[in-house]
């Protein structure tokens, strides 16, 4: 990050905690390192905003991700993750108001009148603001605690059994409520997500490097152990003929991470896009 800042930089950004991995970026060093070079720090939190800041009454490690970090000036939070609040109800925190105030748009010369908008975007549903405050009053800061206690427990649970399975290892070091792991040759891992997939598992491939993702909710822990059985069914399996996993999901993420032009990817993204708007 150091390396990379230069007279350009307006902006340096941090994740507690990131989407692929569950990791916590250092954000106590991030934060010297915003003073010091005398630019902004923003926290991305959309996925761990209501588990991180639980962390240490729940019993686990404290990750201080907040304004107590003297560098950061913003904070995003995702209230449809672990809020449980409908999507469109997302925040973003600033650490003053007149930081806020770059936010607004305002316009006073319009012939309709004087307008200002809190966003861009301008207007949006109550509805789904009715919808996270009630999600919010409902689970309250005990329920935001407790769900904090039970879901990271599970991803230890879990990421403690992917260890023990010899042919895979946890990418990372996850302090949230994700964990990411992939294999060793010559078991393929996205031969075990199709494997895991004939078992009901829908699991997100990665990719830099290829590994599969597994966020922990409040559905995934009463089935922690039944998850872990078969996923030490599905390595077993393609243990046996790794050969016959090179088509199907391995074929077309193992061939995409290794293509030196990665618009020729972006463009294939865009015409899976273009078709769903098809008639």
């Amino acid at each position: 990050m150091r390396r990379a800042i230069d007279s350009d930089t307006v902006l340096i950004v941090g994740s507690s905690a990131t989407f692929p991995h569950g990791v916590a970026d250092d954000l106590e060093a991030l934060s010297q390192m915003a003073i010091k070079y005398k630019v902004g720090l923003h926290v991305d939190s959309c996925l761990g905003s209501f588990v991180m800041p639980f962390l240490k009454e729940a019993g686990f490690p404290e990750i201080v991700c907040d304004f107590r970090l003297p560098g950061v000036t913003s904070i995003s939070c995702d209230t449809h993750k672990y809020g449980f609040a409908p999507k469109g109800t997302s925040v973003v925190m600033y650490r003053n108001k007149q930081m806020r105030h770059y936010q607004y748009f305002t316009i006073s010369t319009w012939p309709g009148g004087i307008y200002a908008s809190p966003t861009i975007a301008g207007s949006r549903s109550g509805a789904v603001i009715a919808g996270c405050w009630a999600a919010m009053t409902k689970m309250g800061r005990n329920g935001y605690l407790q769900q904090c206690k039970d879901i990271v427990n599970c991803r230890i649970s879990i990421q403690k059994g992917i260890e023990q399975i010899p042919e895979l290892y946890v990418v990372g070091e996850p302090s949230s409520t994700v964990v990411a792991f992939s294999s060793h040759e010559p078991v393929g891992i996205f031969g075990i997500m199709d494997e895991m997939k004939k078992r009901g598992w829908d699991l997100s491939p990665l990719q830099y490097p290829s590994a599969l993702h597994l966020a922990c909710t409040r559905l995934t822990v009463p089935v922690a152990g039944e998850f872990l059985r078969d996923l030490s069914d599905s390595v077993a399996q393609v243990k046996a003929s790794p050969e016959s996993y090179n088509k199907g999901s391995q074929a077309i993420y193992g061939f995409a991470s290794t293509v030196p032009d990665t618009t020729i990817i972006d463009e294939v993204a865009q015409g899976f896009i273009d078709a769903l708007y098809a008639a």
